[in-house]
């Protein structure tokens, strides 16, 4: 069986730079052993797989090891494949996903996420056992989906050296850690070593959590946000009630044909 399969930089204005995804179209699904194969056969940090057309679409998500609830570079890659690939011209697009609906438009030459917004709350237990697997003690410790730890300075976030075992030892997705920005309102770096990811090179579903917190810290709802792993990426967010809008760009690396059974 040979399928369409598309490289894409989310969260970049050029080729090497933001997080890379793969976008894998689909007529109707196929047996998810397959659909993980070709993940782990990736080796990236997330392959994005769709089945739909005319502007709706489920989707689905997986690291090189697992399935995931959630992901915001492969939905905005799925977005630029759509929108330049599948249905040319189109600037409006539906995701139907296991974490409902999520929807992407096209907005010059950034393409906006709408996904839900998830508010940390206080995680003290956490605060001892984060600092040990991180390397530096965190401010505050607080806690979504994933845990996060806060920090002081830019400079405390740049340099953490993260103890990969002990942070794939937490029962979550992954650990966020965060500060202001010297040159942005926020930056932050993700680990999610117990989904084959140690570091994640630019994160949109953390945003989920981060985007709320900074928002109701400094006091305002349109923020500029860097995540500044070694690839780094640029994104423009903004606080919608419940939900959260995620802006970026993104860049073809790459397009080919996989072969795989059945």
């Amino acid at each position: 069986m040979k399928l369409r399969l598309y490289q894409i930089d989310a969260f970049a204005s050029r080729v090497f730079a933001g997080n890379p995804a793969a976008v894998v179209p689909l007529d109707a699904w196929i047996d998810d052993a397959t659909l993980q194969g070709i993940a782990t056969e990736n080796n990236l940090a997330e392959t994005a797989f769709l089945v739909g057309g005319q502007g709706e679409y489920e989707i689905r998500w997986m690291t090189p090891a697992a399935e995931v609830d959630l992901c915001g570079h492969a939905t905005l890659a799925s977005a630029w494949v759509v929108f330049n690939v599948l249905e040319p011209n189109r600037t409006e697009v539906a995701f139907r996903s296991k974490s409902g609906p999520l929807g992407v438009v096209a907005e010059g030459d950034r393409l906006a996420l709408d996904f839900p917004s998830r508010p940390p709350r206080p995680s003290d237990a956490h605060a001892e056992s984060l600092g040990e697997a991180l390397g530096c003690a965190p401010a505050l410790a607080l806690s979504s989906r994933d845990l996060m730890a806060v920090y002081e300075r830019e400079e405390d976030v740049r340099s953490l050296v993260p103890d990969m075992r002990k942070v794939a030892a937490f029962d979550v997705t992954g650990v966020m850690a965060t500060a202001p920005g010297n040159e942005c309102d926020f930056v932050s770096r993700f680990f999610a070593p117990a989904f084959g990811i140690p570091e994640d090179p630019v994160t949109g579903s953390a945003h989920c959590t981060l985007v709320p917190y900074w928002a109701k810290r400094l006091g305002k709802t349109t923020l500029r946000a860097r995540q500044i792993s070694p690839r780094g990426g640029e994104l423009f967010c903004e606080l919608r009630g419940d939900r959260v809008a995620i802006a970026g760009r993104a860049v073809k690396y790459l397009q080919g044909t996989i072969e795989v059974p059945g």
